[in-house]
């Protein structure tokens, strides 16, 4: 199995090496990383350039980004990673093991945050994940490649294309939700206060799956960040 790390950026000068630098272990075992920037004004490319196998350019958009990488990956398994995500250093490993042993086609790590902020908070993600079987970005999503062709990759919307590249997945399987922990950053939740951000995400999560418009979710969640 050869693992494809697609990592879309966007004015990351500040994080990226780091970002980078952290799955080094899983690059020496054969896995390939691949950044994908959205137009990135502080020279985020340029700095990932020499930690990254590849480095392209995309429209601004997770959604859009993610495509792109997973278009170009190698892989016959895809791994989705925020920059300011951290996987384990088995991660690959994990993945492999999982998948071999299941008809499972694809998963997610638990997650928990970086200096163990908000456990609370994690607990309450992970136990979601796995009820509902619903992955978000921050758990390190993972795909056969077959599995994300025939799910048409990541829905091109504005906010929550990973709710909804989930949702098309579980048509095929349920998730494999590995216990073993990824580490997020939890420097939104701690910048715009806890509760606050439970209860928008919430508003938000169930916006969606009621209909509404991604663009309009995603203005409604950028004008919280403010």
């Amino acid at each position: 199995m050869k693992l494809s790390i697609v990592m879309p950026a966007l004015n990351e000068a500040a994080h990226i090496a780091a970002a980078l630098e952290a799955p080094a272990p899983l690059r020496r075992r054969g896995a390939e990383v691949i950044v994908v920037d959205g137009g990135s004004r502080d020279g985020t490319a340029a700095l990932a350039a020499p930690l990254a196998d590849r480095v392209l350019a995309a429209p601004r958009g997770r959604a859009a980004q993610m495509n792109v990488g997973a278009a170009a990956a190698r892989g016959d398994v895809l791994l989705f990673l925020h920059a300011d995500t951290r996987l384990p250093d088995n991660a690959d490993i994990l993945i492999r093991d999982a998948l071999a042993r299941s008809p499972r086609v694809w998963g997610r790590f638990d997650v928990r945050f970086a200096g163990n902020a908000l456990p609370l908070v994690a607990a309450a993600m992970n136990l979601r994940s796995r009820a509902t079987g619903i992955a978000t970005g921050d758990q390190a999503m993972f795909v056969t490649r077959e599995a994300f062709a025939r799910a048409g990759g990541f829905p091109d919307i504005a906010l929550m294309e990973d709710v909804a590249l989930s949702a098309r997945l579980k048509r095929l399987s349920r998730p494999l939700c590995l216990a073993a922990r990824v580490t997020a950053s939890p420097r939104r939740w701690q910048a715009h206060g806890i509760v606050r951000t439970v209860l928008l995400m919430w508003r938000l999560r169930l916006a969606f799956f009621l209909g509404a418009d991604p663009q309009r979710l995603a203005r409604a969640y950028g004008h919280a960040a403010d």
